[in-house]
């Protein structure tokens, strides 16, 4: 049996393939703790939007518009546009686990992330084996390690109250380049024209789009664009 299909079939191994974002969970979990306590949030309240939202940029936003007493239902139209994107990204992930039960769709569309996401494919750009079982892994060990480092950066908030003095305001930034990098790496050595041409286009609609939609609706337009691009070149 190919030893590759071995190393990406277990929870365990789906742990392990989480360690480098558990990295920068950490540092940006933190930095989300003491911007949470900032906003005047308990730590039992931090402790619940981690649980429940789940979603690092929009728990940002969401500190900074209680900071400026925003109404509910903005709040919620917000994080909702921000999120969006996670419709995408489910929507492609399921066609590789057409296989599972309704329960295991569930349960890995709910724990999915950008950063789990950038892993799962680079990991298939590998042409590994992925499992449903290696992936709760990835998931659920990023999201325990999420809510945990956001408690701990609550519980630091009352000793920095500025996470800015610390870099952590650029934690965010430096693990998606990250993810990016790591993403792009095989498709550019394997398709290197096909993969420049998704880009341009993602880029250039993405800059295009910035200047008539919100940022939200950029991104969205921008990944349809490009993932069309990606089809068209695909069927030549």
């Amino acid at each position: 049996m190919d030893t590759r299909l071995i190393k990406t079939a277990s929870f365990i191994d789906g742990v392990k393939a989480c360690l480098p974002t558990i990295m920068g969970y950490l540092g940006i979990g933190i930095a989300l703790g003491i911007v949470g306590k900032s906003a005047n949030l308990t730590i039992f309240q931090i402790f619940l939007m981690s649980t429940l939202v789940y979603a690092g940029s929009a728990q940002f936003i969401l500190c900074g518009l209680l900071l400026l007493n925003a109404p509910i239902l903005s709040i919620i139209f917000t994080v909702f546009l921000i999120n969006l994107r996670h419709l995408l990204m489910s929507l492609s992930v399921a066609s590789y686990f057409k296989k599972d039960s309704l329960l295991n769709g569930i349960g890995i569309g709910t724990l999915l992330t950008d950063e789990s996401y950038g892993v799962l494919m680079s990991t298939l750009a590998q042409e590994k084996n992925v499992t449903s079982r290696w992936l709760h892994g990835l998931n659920l060990t990023a999201y325990l390690v999420w809510v945990l480092s956001t408690v701990i950066g609550a519980l630091l908030g009352n000793f920095i109250p500025d996470p800015t003095m610390f870099g952590f305001d650029f934690a965010l930034t430096a693990m998606f380049l990250g993810l990016f990098l790591f993403q792009v790496k095989l498709p550019l050595i394997r398709q290197k024209t096909k993969t420049i041409n998704i880009l341009l286009v993602t880029i250039i609609s993405l800059y295009v789009a910035m200047r008539f939609l919100s940022a939200e609706m950029s991104v969205i337009v921008a990944t349809l664009l490009g993932c069309l691009t990606g089809v068209v070149i695909k069927n030549e």
